[in-house]
């Protein structure tokens, strides 16, 4: 569990690096550190089935398999965790500024909730 407590540590300060960069402007980056707490989060509680894996595409569907659909966790934090993916790809590798200030705080907002349940549910654990 040790491991997975630092992963929940690094998920909280970096949504505090997303509320900076969002108040700075920097939507892109926001929506990516928001995205990397969330992916944290998934990493951590995989950890707990003693899971690892390699590629971002393998946290989010062992993710899905073991925690939503076993009902661990609803079907919103999936949804929330694959958004989160798509928009930190669009947001990391476009070559233009795509990420609305909306959709950057909207993400956020979701990033807190998305780190907050997980917390709690490690907590308990």
């Amino acid at each position: 569990m040790k491991e997975a407590t630092a992963l929940i540590k690094r998920a909280q300060r970096y949504l505090k690096s997303a509320e900076i960069l969002l108040r700075d402007g920097d939507c892109e980056s926001s929506v990516s550190r928001t995205y990397y707490a969330m992916f944290y989060c998934a990493q951590a509680v995989l950890l707990t089935k003693n899971l690892s894996f390699s590629s971002h595409k393998g946290v989010i569907s062992a993710f899905g398999e073991h925690f939503v659909k076993a009902g661990v966790f609803p079907k919103e934090m999936g949804r929330e965790l694959n958004r989160a993916f798509e928009k930190r790809q669009v947001g990391d590798y476009e070559y233009t500024f795509v990420i609305s200030e909306t959709e950057a705080k909207q993400m956020l907002q979701s990033g807190k909730e998305f780190v907050n349940t997980v917390a709690q549910w490690l907590n308990k654990k």
